[in-house]
């Protein structure tokens, strides 16, 4: 998910930079509201799972696609599905591009067999490939993804009174790896010191395969609200704007608030911004224990680690990130 939505201003940007450009963003059908609506850029659904699944799928896909005889593909995935599809194209003589990935300086920042230098981000690697199309890149004024009320989410906020605080404070405590997961006691702890220093409402977001654990963190305080299964994304999207802060692990939920234009503060463990993964427009509010004193960090570069010395290095990295450190960070977002 932070990958699709790491395109999403890059898009943005060169639609707004390009008047004469029109863009079609192959992604699956749950992802389009990250984009914003123009009738210069098109949202076409993969379904792989189902008349899309395989190869003879995505021969079917490329078939569909090629309808519309675009002047190139690009591919900013790069993984056995896209190389694949691009494979089709390429037998049809369109031309196609591929992104720079970056895989090999990664794991040699990973492995320290380079200087500890700050990686182009993501979202820099995108732009790099349409440079050579001739398109104008970088960002615009106001990449932003642009959000709408809906009639669920009025009733959401209706039925938690949240049109009467004066500030929302969103927490996603979990992330896709263990070694990215900051822990339960301290998120309790940092909701108790917002609640009692600051007065902010707490909203929990998370996806549906995590609320057994945010019902665990509710269960021992009432007053939180719990947003993950209740919203579909579109509308979860549009809560996100309404927080004054969020404050997340290295996981999709942060680059949700990035998109959005919006204040996060980040917890980093075994993982590093350095290696381009970074929270747009907000790495001043990061956690983190320095690299001088955890020379072991990065650990891994998504989260995933292989072996024993990769996951203690991550764990004893968050479990050295105290909630003071987290909540000077809210403080400073929120003043």
């Amino acid at each position: 998910m932070g990958d699709v939505a790491l395109t999403a201003p890059v898009v943005h940007s060169l639609l707004e930079k390009n008047p004469l450009l029109s863009v079609t963003v192959l992604t699956n059908a749950f992802y389009t509201p990250f984009f914003n609506t123009c009738d210069r850029l098109h949202v076409y659904p993969a379904d792989l799972k189902g008349k899309h699944k395989g190869i003879s799928g995505i021969r079917k896909l490329s078939r569909e696609l090629k309808q519309y005889e675009f002047d190139a593909v690009i591919d900013l995935h790069d993984v056995l599905r896209t190389k694949i599809l691009r494979s089709f194209f390429k037998l049809s003589s369109t031309k196609v591009l591929c992104f720079n990935k970056g895989r090999s300086a990664k794991k040699a920042l990973l492995s320290n067999k380079r200087a500890f230098q700050k990686l182009p981000h993501t979202t820099e690697r995108y732009f790099e490939i349409f440079k050579q199309l001739g398109i104008q890149t970088g960002f615009s004024s106001n990449p932003w993804t642009k959000t709408s009320q809906s009639e669920v989410l009025s009733n959401f906020k209706k039925t938690h009174e949240l049109n009467t605080h004066t500030s929302l404070i969103g927490i996603a405590p979990f992330a896709m790896h263990e070694s990215k997961v900051w822990g339960q006691e301290k998120i309790e702890n940092l909701i108790r010191q917002i609640q009692k220093e600051i007065g902010s409402t707490v909203l929990l977001f998370g996806g549906a395969d995590e609320i057994p654990a945010l019902n665990a963190i509710i269960k021992n305080n009432t007053s939180i609200i719990l947003v993950a299964g209740k919203l579909g994304l579109a509308s979860e999207l549009k809560l996100m704007t309404e927080l004054d802060v969020m404050v997340s692990m290295d996981s999709s939920n942060m680059h949700l608030m990035c998109i959005l234009g919006k204040k996060v503060v980040s917890i980093w463990g075994g993982t590093h911004h350095y290696l381009g993964f970074g929270p747009i427009g907000n790495e001043n509010l990061i956690v983190e224990i320095p690299r001088k004193e955890m020379p072991c960090r990065p650990s891994t570069i998504y989260g995933k680690t292989k072996n024993e010395k990769q996951l203690i290095c991550a764990k004893s990295a968050m479990s050295r990130i105290t909630v003071e450190m987290v909540f000077a960070k809210i403080k400073q977002s929120v003043s």
